[in-house]
């Protein structure tokens, strides 16, 4: 079934825009709500002999690749109690040597054909299934037929040797270290109450230590020869394909697989229901959060009719609402907590909930809950208005409709996402022309008594669970379970009043301005783009595509930004921007605007950063209008609002008080203080002192200041419109804005990371975690793009060479990776990163691997198969980013930003093309300066 966006997060879309209610061809659902939802007929769905479930295709988002999957209808929860951990360490094992592929083989070819490890070729297990991930080029019939050998070895031939399945443990470990913390510690606590007598309390899929260390190897196999059978399978293959030619595949390479005799039964596991409330209270010394969960446990629902798919659209409908309530009520001036969202859905495979959940501050518990319950049984008791219902038809129409119009655009790993789930879950797939065309006529029928009445169903005194988990903090005592049961109680006799909605007025500008004029317009051959400049010195950069049918993308910048304040109004100057997003615009407060906009797509959020502030945008075509009137009031009508002030400052409070007592928000924060010699305007998180340094009028002036001269700002748009036909619209909303010739510059402050050898070592956390970072850096010339293109290569061979060595060879790590870039403000220079997780233990081992390997490369270089694997990803992640709008924006503004000329946009595929192994090795001499890097690397608390 398609999936427009996830109910919470309708909370993000309080800017959308206005649109009309769109005029369909409705029909009565009268007499068809009975029929059986049906089958996209783009897909081809199988099954063959053996009981393996296939789903094909054919789809050119992007061209020339193929998104193949592989799923298992097993996951964690069917592990016996000496295999826990060993559905994901069978996944592991995949990678490891095949029938068909040895060890480092498989990895290694993909990587020579352009699929990236990690990126692009993947798995992951759950509780209840596990999927292997391979996107595939279908340019080259070869390639195509090792691509099934690989799903077809996944399914039954991986080998899984003594010697592989040891060397891996250490990486399983790993990956178990990163997983450790406050929040694994809290979840250990709480999860047992939520999953009270269910076996979901007690198979966490990455399972137990002493288990994946000390496993015997015939534990592991007898998990492979079990549960990987055709009956438990499905492969998916979506891509620039022909059906015909791959449904042959999938039988020649699947059709042989066989069931086991007396194969064990694939069990599903209940969550039992319960009539008492349960409690969880926790607490942790290292969680940077409180969080509070008020969830609602539910039968699962089938859907398989027509009926059933328009309850379904009133659930969302349900969703949507109370939402948008709750993130209004994060808006207000003294908020109950930094976000709320409500949701109903699936808990876990034989489990759904209707649940609340909101992050608050730590003295906040008490409120937070009790806001929670309250809008909760507000709409129990009084229901939604008139006036919420139809602006959330119009959201939802909205939503299906872009999703309808980009039908065709639409990428294959989106459809493959889909089939995964209509396999492990039945859900539906009768592709979107059928759900659109469904919601059309379902939605006028929707009325009031029944999205209110499920609220008496949902909100009930049994199966009731509360979670609190929040920070161990001196000083700050948490709430005992009887004070929660007695919140809970007090629901029953709490004294409401129905939720007011106000009506928020009718039009965003009530007069139109007067226009300006383009004063000149050039046309660039090379990008296609065409550069207009309007009466008051704006520039504007279109670009139109074809990429997709309702995308516009917006951006804007200036120079400037925070970087031209002095010290004392630093912190007003960086939290401006936030303060009027959460302000509004004109005599509209943010929550006005949500109602106002109700379906339409249109969304514009200022910023200003340390050397430019700016503005970033997008819409549908249709609702174009809209993004610049926004824009327009941004610059010329902000609302000066101080409920919105103390909203912003309160929750960022909330937000921050505990954050530094969390090991990786420490060791970030500290890294940054490190990198810029402890600058005070050089980021870092900010602490409740900073945060009340900031002054409301101060504020609001320096962004008034900001966007005062709209001359000296350049906009880009992309995506799909014509120019001559949204030229009058340019000329009206942006050539009306104040503008003139002074161009203003950013101040360079004098942000520099030291010099020389650092070594840092910070002591935090109590778990046995490290991380390690190692930066270089220097002066480079930003204008030598091809030295700069070496350095980013250099990244990423790195990348793939410690991987092999730390992950594959010592199995110290999970993930590793390296990456340089240079920069050109407010001074020329590179950045080369390298980070890992890792164990304490380790860490002097892989350092010390890490600055063997840079050695290497600068004496001994690499061979032109390093050099393939490098360029075939970059060759092919090229292709497909020529066709993204967002890819396009974001780099005609570096272009424009850093100076270049676009004339040299496609000098980067000769770049490519002519990329040697001794350009590599070069870039490892010149940039790997062992006499200048930083190193900072997080141990344990002693």
């Amino acid at each position: 079934m398609h999936k427009i966006i996830k109910p919470w997060l309708f909370v993000a879309l309080a800017m959308l825009a206005m649109s009309p209610f769109l005029t369909a061809q409705e029909r009565p659902l009268e007499g068809t709500l009975d029929n059986k939802i049906p089958i996209d007929p783009n897909i081809r769905k199988g099954v063959l002999e053996n009981g393996l479930t296939y789903y094909i295709r054919k789809n050119t988002k992007p061209e020339q690749k193929a998104e193949l999957r592989l799923v298992v209808n097993v996951g964690s929860i069917s592990e016996d109690d000496d295999q826990q951990g060993l559905a994901h360490f069978t996944e592991h094992m995949a990678f490891n040597g095949t029938k068909n592929f040895k060890k480092n083989d498989l990895v290694s070819y993909l990587q020579s054909i352009g699929v990236e490890f990690g990126a692009d070729l993947n798995a992951y297990t759950s509780f209840d299934e596990t999927v292997y991930i391979l996107p595939i080029p279908t340019d080259d019939k070869e390639i195509m037929d090792k691509g099934f050998q690989i799903l077809e070895d996944w399914a039954h031939n991986v080998e899984l040797t003594d010697e592989e399945i040891d060397k891996e443990r250490g990486v399983v470990i790993e990956e178990w270290r990163l997983g450790q913390g406050a929040n694994q510690r809290m979840r250990d606590e709480y999860f047992p109450i939520l999953f009270k007598g269910s076996r979901y309390a007690e198979r966490l899929p990455i399972g137990k230590k002493d288990i994946l260390e000390n496993f015997d190897y015939e534990v592991l196999r007898r998990f492979y020869k079990e549960w990987y059978r055709p009956n438990l399978m499905s492969v998916v293959v979506v891509g620039d394909v022909d059906p015909d030619e791959i449904e042959e595949k999938i039988k020649s390479h699947f059709a042989k697989l066989t069931n086991p005799k007396n194969a064990r039964e694939r069990e599903m596991y209940p969550v039992p229901d319960h009539e008492e409330s349960y409690i969880a209270i926790t607490s942790d010394k290292e969680t940077p959060y409180t969080m509070v969960q008020l969830i609602y446990k539910t039968e699962n629902e089938k859907t398989e009719t027509v009926g059933e798919y328009r309850r379904d659209i009133v659930h969302m409908v349900y969703n949507g609402m109370i939402n948008n309530r709750l993130a209004e009520l994060a808006q207000s001036g003294e908020p109950p907590f930094v976000f709320g969202s409500t949701s109903y859905g699936s808990m876990v495979r034989t489990k759904s909930n209707y649940s609340s959940m909101a992050i608050v501050g730590g003295e906040g518990i008490t409120n937070g809950l009790k806001a929670l319950i309250t809008e909760n049984e507000r709409v129990k008791k009084f229901g939604f208005t008139k006036g919420e219902l139809s602006r959330y038809k119009e959201q939802m129409l909205t939503n299906y409709e872009k999703a309808f119009n980009e039908r065709d655009k639409t990428e294959s790993r989106n459809y493959a996402g889909e089939y995964i789930r209509n396999f492990l879950t039945d859900e539906p797939i009768p592709g979107i022309e059928f759900e659109f065309d469904i919601l059309k006529n379902a939605l006028p029928t929707i009325e009031l008594e029944e999205v209110n009445a499920l609220a008496a169903k949902w909100i009930t005194d049994e199966n009731r669970v509360v979670v609190i988990a929040a920070p161990e903090k001196e000083g700050v005592p948490l709430p005992k379970e009887e004070d929660i049961a007695a919140v809970l109680k007090g629901a029953e006799t709490m004294e409401l009043t129905a939720y007011e909605d106000i009506s928020a007025g009718s039009e965003l500008l009530e007069t139109i301005p007067t226009p300006g004029k383009v004063a000149s317009e050039t046309f660039n051959e090379t990008v296609g783009a065409t550069t207009l400049v309007l009466s008051n010195g704006l520039k504007i950069v279109l670009k139109p595509t074809d990429f997709k049918n309702d995308e516009i993308l917006m951006r804007a910048y200036s120079l400037g930004g925070h970087s031209v304040y002095s010290d004392e109004d630093y912190q007003s100057a960086a939290n401006s921007d936030g303060i009027v997003g959460a302000s509004g615009l004109g005599d509209y407060t943010v929550a006005d605007l949500q109602k106002l906009l109700a379906g339409n797509t249109a969304n514009a959020s200022p910023f200003i950063g340390a050397l430019t502030e700016g503005m970033n945008g997008s819409s549908s075509p249709k609702d174009l209008e809209t993004l610049l009137q926004l824009t327009h009031l941004y610059f010329t009508n902000p609302k000066k609002d101080e409920n919105g002030y103390k909203s912003y400052v309160a929750k960022n409070k909330m937000l921050f008080q505990n954050l530094m007592s969390n090991p990786n928000f420490y060791y970030s924060d500290q890294v940054s203080r490190i990198m810029s010699q402890n600058h005070p305007r050089a980021g870092g998180f900010p602490t409740a002192e900073d945060l009340d340094k900031i002054t409301f009028e101060t504020s609001y002036k320096i962004f008034r200041e900001r966007f005062a001269n709209a001359g000296d700002f350049n906009f880009f748009f992309i995506g799909n419109f014509n120019i001559e036909e949204i030229k009058p619209l340019l000329e009206t909303y942006l050539g009306s804005l104040p503008g003139g010739d002074s161009q203003e510059k950013w101040v360079d402050l004098g942000i520099r990371a030291p010099k020389g050898v650092v070594k840092k070592t910070l002591n935090k956390g109590a778990d046995q975690k490290s991380q390690v970072t190692i930066r270089f850096t220097g002066e480079a010339d930003y204008s030598d793009k091809i030295a700069s293109y070496h350095l980013s290569s250099l990244g990423e061979f790195l990348s793939i060479r410690l991987v092999e060595i730390l992950r594959e060879e010592i199995s110290g790590v999970y993930g590793v990776g390296a990456r340089g870039s240079t920069s050109k403000f407010p001074i020329q220079t590179y950045n080369f990163n390298i980070g890992f997780p890792c164990g304490p233990d380790n860490v002097e081992k892989l350092i010390d691997a890490t600055f063997a390997e840079i050695a290497k490369i600068k004496k001994d270089g690499l061979t032109e198969e390093d050099v393939l694997k490098i360029t075939e990803t970059q060759r092919r992640q090229r292709l497909i980013n020529l066709k993204e709008n967002r890819y396009w924006l974001n780099q005609l503004y570096a272009y424009d930003y850093y100076g270049s000329s676009y004339d040299t946009f496609f000098e980067r595929e000769k770049m490519i093309e002519d990329l040697k192994p001794k350009d590599i090795q070069e870039a490892a001499k010149r940039y790997l300066d062992l006499e200048n890097y930083i190193q900072v690397v997080l141990m344990p608390e002693q």
